[in-house]
């Protein structure tokens, strides 16, 4: 750990003139990748490497039970465990890229098939335990699944009744059974306990397929957006300059690897910096998660809005409360991240909230507010070293780049870097619609300042056009949020002839408010003076809540759906409430 006295330096300390020096190709010799062999392999670099190390008997994931005892993987035990893995499966017939898919909690299992998978140049595909039947199946049959990693209950709930119409699944290994059902339901303790913990990784290329991450469309079926093994760059990276890691860290990222940020940021990157994960299996609990903190002495926290939205809304001041002088980095995802909510970071933890951005399509973080840069509370922050972003308006011949600070425009990322997706599975068509030139157009919209500082402002099909003007939903929301009896708002357009759309409001109020006419006219009052009559709300509706992924992002397209009674396209990743 590089330190002064008890100042850790952060590892990126000089952000422009990282920026300038910076390439990929250095990080892929400083991780001794080459154009084949196991050597570039994720998991050989995550575990393996470490294992055969000085690391070996340092703890790489913790696992906390609901009673609060643990249970420590080594990266010696990692290795030898995903070996027995990658053994049990290429032993039922996998070949090099088909597809391994997980539908469990946080149990250890899930993360060996993950790491497993990998190891036998498989492709890793993570699953919401909390998915239906009808999700589940589409998933399954678009990722043309193979092998299944599930428990009793969740087979017997959910994938049973899907078998007869998933033919190519060939086997189900279930995590919580002694013995094999039959020749498909399998056993894992079994099959582990049967396996050997030695496995020699196959050649692997960088552009080899390793992970396959869905994420929902507005309409139809998810898209199957597909990553390889070189997108370890990114994470290992990211890791290092957004996340901060030094050797010794206790690193806590609270996301489930059912979406991407649980297994780039809850997997792939801690290990790969050889750090200490700690892994809670129960659902969301304030006091739990301070106590967490707290008794595991977390340097390093990811989580996501939705739980700073719950913390926030709580009369709990964590410093009173409990011991956190081990935290240092605090980071969020998921959904932009208001200006209050930064500060309130700075207020209850004596740091800033750290918002970054970026997509399942992008595979890790691209744009980030960083521990040694000054943060401006509400924005992004600004591009990764080895990322040129930029702000464009699509047009017919292409892309215009927009040069005026504070514009705003399509968010466009250049070509090149190593953990952009490279297709949507079977829609291909789909993907290169996605692509202008050398330049992926997001689908995002932000504007950029004077110091290269980029906003958000929302998704391109959220904007709303009111009266001539175009309004970003999020800026809105950030508005309202800083009212004081606002907990959360949604913010949406809502068809009216004479001004095209008129701003509507979703509000969840702070507990000891009153939803009436009053406070209506008071929040309505307050809109206008900070954002003018213009863009303020014209209708407000309380709410008991506003519906979400379980990833934190705001559904806008559902409640717009719903305002207006037209179908609500895919809502298999919508949070339970």
């Amino acid at each position: 750990m590089i330190s002064t006295g008890n100042k850790i330096i952060n590892n990126l300390s000089d952000y422009e003139k990282e920026r300038t020096s910076f390439s990929w190709e250095t990080v892929g010799r400083d991780l001794d990748l080459g154009p084949e062999g196991s050597g570039n392999n994720i998991t050989h670099l995550a575990v393996d490497c470490h294992a055969q190390g000085k690391l070996k008997e340092i703890v790489a994931f913790r696992f906390i039970n609901k009673d609060k005892t643990w249970e420590d993987f080594s990266y010696l035990r990692l290795k030898e465990e995903t070996s027995r893995f990658a053994n049990v499966i290429t032993g039922l017939g996998l070949q090099k890229g088909e597809t391994v898919f997980s539908l469990a909690g946080r149990i250890p299992q899930l993360y060996i098939t993950a790491l497993g998978t990998l190891k036998s140049t498989a492709v890793f595909c993570p699953l919401f335990s909390v998915f239906g039947p009808e999700p589940v199946f589409q998933r399954l049959h678009k990722g043309e699944a193979k092998i299944l990693v599930t428990t009793l209950a969740i087979y017997e709930k959910t994938v049973k009744q899907l078998e007869e119409r998933l033919p190519s699944l060939r086997n189900i290994i279930l995590t919580d059974i002694e013995e094999h059902r039959s020749e498909k339901i399998l056993s894992w303790k079994r099959l582990m306990n049967e396996a050997s913990p030695d496995f020699q990784i196959p050649p692997t290329s960088p552009e080899d397929p390793a992970l396959l991450h869905f994420t929902s469309g507005t309409t139809g079926m998810p898209k199957g957006a597909l990553h390889v093994h070189k997108a370890v760059l990114t994470h290992y990276i990211t890791g290092k300059y957004v996340l901060d890691f030094h050797p010794g860290d206790i690193f806590w990222c609270t996301a489930d690897p059912g979406w991407v940020t649980g297994t780039s940021y809850g997997i792939i990157a801690p290990l790969v910096n050889g750090v200490t994960s700690v892994i809670d299996q129960e659902e969301f609990d304030a006091m739990r998660w301070y106590s967490i903190l707290e008794e595991q002495k977390v340097n390093i926290w990811y989580t996501a809005p939705t739980a700073i939205r719950r913390l926030m809304r709580m009369d709990i001041k964590p410093r009173e409360k409990f011991k956190l002088d081990a935290l240092r980095v605090i980071l969020s995802v998921g959904e932009p991240l208001s200006a209050e909510a930064v500060l309130w970071g700075e207020k209850n933890f004596g740091m800033p909230i750290l918002d970054n951005w970026w997509q399942t399509e992008t595979g890790g973080i691209m744009i980030a507010n960083y521990p040694a840069m000054q943060v401006r509370p509400g924005s992004m922050g600004k591009p990764l070293p080895g990322i040129q972003a930029a702000t464009a308006e699509v047009t017919e011949d292409g892309l215009k780049f927009i040069k005026e600070n504070g514009k705003q425009g399509h968010l466009v990322l250049k070509k090149g870097f190593p953990s952009l997706f490279r297709t949507y599975l079977h829609e291909e068509e789909r993907y290169n619609k996605c692509f202008v030139g050398d330049w992926y157009v997001t689908g995002d919209l932000a504007k950029m300042d004077e110091d290269g500082y980029f906003w958000f402002v929302g998704r391109a099909d959220d904007i709303i056009k009111t009266s001539g003007h175009m309004v970003g939903p999020f800026e809105v929301e950030s508005t309202l949020m800083r009212h004081h009896a606002v907990a959360e708002a949604a913010v949406i357009g809502k068809p009216e002839p004479s001004i095209g759309e008129l701003v509507k409001a979703f509000i969840v109020l702070k507990p000891g408010n009153e939803p009436n006419e009053d406070l209506k006219l008071d929040i309505t009052g307050f809109a206008r003076k900070h954002m003018g009559p213009a863009v303020a709300p014209k209708e407000i509706e309380f709410v008991e809540s506003v519906p979400k992924t379980r990833s934190g992002k705001i559904l806008r397209r559902l409640l717009k759906a719903r305002e207006l009674g037209l179908p609500e396209g895919d809502i298999s990743t919508l949070e339970k409430t």
